[in-house]
């Protein structure tokens, strides 16, 4: 019978099994070697000993002993008894160190593979948890513990990765799901205001334009809820390329573009812009400025203010956007950078503004903060890292303008 390819192949050895075979290697070929060593000193030692003694005799003073002859017979019979004993000796050493030599050889086998599999046992315990962790349990952690070696920064860093894919996770199932419905309800408009029109056989010209004009600012709000979708996935990949952006520059140039909004909206703009350069993609961090100011302009009152601050300091940039408006309880505004969350008062919007913010600054290694005062309205404190002093000295003069272009 013919064996097919797949059937001839072994099993590749395993890493306890090849550790084990290279310590038996190295204290096999080390005890040896020392084993050698010993054996040849100790066999010149016992064929000098004759010269040694004579040597000492003739350095003291001493008459040579009496026995044989040199070159007699009894003389040669004594050399060659010495020289049979030495032969012996150094046949019996030889056997007893090949003997240990393969006796301690067994023994650094066994003991090799005992530490070994001791010292793989975390290793293991990490490929027992990647092969049990799926979508459902991502929950699960190694949580190695001993001293801090390779061992153990390969576990942390599992379950770092399992923690980020955890959060990923339910991000994303959250994200889907309201996703699902805030899609949900502007395709049912669209559908049912077709359908109404449609059923009328008698529709008149003014009541199809008015369905069309329904259908169209429908289509538009959806257009908007995209685009803020793709603006989240965008600002959380954070994938674009980074340069030099002033934070100031980029802030004046959002106030300028709401001007309009501003002044219907009656509200003070108070601004306080010191440079603040930083390094990231200079559209999000123009969108994430953009969003704060829009933020503060929509959910404000009549009357109210606006202040928008950038500062850098301590190797860090700081932008703060302050506005008055309604108070708002401190654990709703804890929840105001969750995707799709919008406050119980309204105020349009889809509710993906603060979550952007969030995605863009988490995205540039940056902390943010949002207070809810007990006189209203809202807080907004981002913290990013700064560019080196010197780097911002060698920067060329630009407008925010060049600077936002990608």
């Amino acid at each position: 019978m013919r064996l097919g390819r797949a059937s001839l192949r072994l099993p590749a050895p395993t890493i306890r099994l090849r550790l084990t075979v290279m310590y038996g290697l190295v204290f096999l070929v080390s005890g040896a070697v020392l084993l050698t060593i010993s054996y040849e000193l100790v066999r010149h030692n016992l064929n000098d000993s004759g010269a040694y003694r004579d040597e000492v005799r003739r350095l003291l003073g001493l008459p040579p002993p009496r026995g044989f002859a040199p070159g007699s017979i009894g003389a040669r019979f004594a050399d060659a008894v010495r020289a049979q004993l030495q032969s012996d000796a150094l046949h019996r050493l030889l056997i007893e160190y090949v003997v240990a030599l393969g006796a301690m050889t067994i023994v650094s086998v066994a003991a090799g593979w005992l530490l070994a599999g001791r010292a793989l046992r975390p290793l293991r315990d990490i490929t027992a948890t990647a092969r049990r962790v799926s979508g459902e349990n991502l929950g699960e952690r190694i949580s190695l513990e001993g001293p801090a070696d390779e061992l153990k920064q390969l576990a942390d860093t599992f379950d770092g990765m399992l923690a980020r894919l955890d959060s990923a996770f339910g991000s994303q199932r959250h994200f889907v799901a309201n996703a699902s419905h805030e899609l949900r309800t502007p395709l049912a408009i669209m559908r049912t205001e077709v359908d109404v029109t449609l059923a009328d056989p008698d529709a008149t010209v003014d009541e199809l334009r008015r369905m069309g004009d329904e259908v169209r600012e429908t289509v538009d709000r959806c257009e908007r809820l995209i685009e803020g979708l793709l603006m989240l996935a965008r600002s959380e990949a954070a994938t674009g390329r980074e340069e030099p952006a002033d934070l100031a520059a980029l802030a004046a140039d959002c106030m300028t573009d709401l001007r309009a909004r501003v002044r219907e909206a009656d509200v003070e703009v108070r601004d306080d812009l010191e440079p603040a350069w930083t390094r990231g993609e200079p559209a999000l961090l123009e969108r994430m400025i953009a969003n704060l100011v829009d933020n503060g302009i929509r959910h404000n009152r009549p009357g109210g203010f606006l202040t928008v601050t950038t500062r850098s300091a301590g190797g860090r940039v700081l932008v703060t956007v302050a506005n008055s408006g309604p108070r708002i309880e401190p654990d709703e505004a804890e929840t105001l950078t969750e995707p799709f969350r919008r406050l119980a008062r309204g105020g349009g919007g889809f509710g993906l503004g603060l979550s952007i913010v969030r995605s863009v600054v988490v995205a540039h290694g940056g902390t943010l903060q949002i207070e809810a005062p007990e006189a209203g309205g809202l807080v907004v404190r981002i913290d990013l890292p700064a560019l080196p002093p010197v780097t911002v000295t060698a920067l060329p003069k630009r407008s925010a303008r060049v600077l936002t272009q990608s």
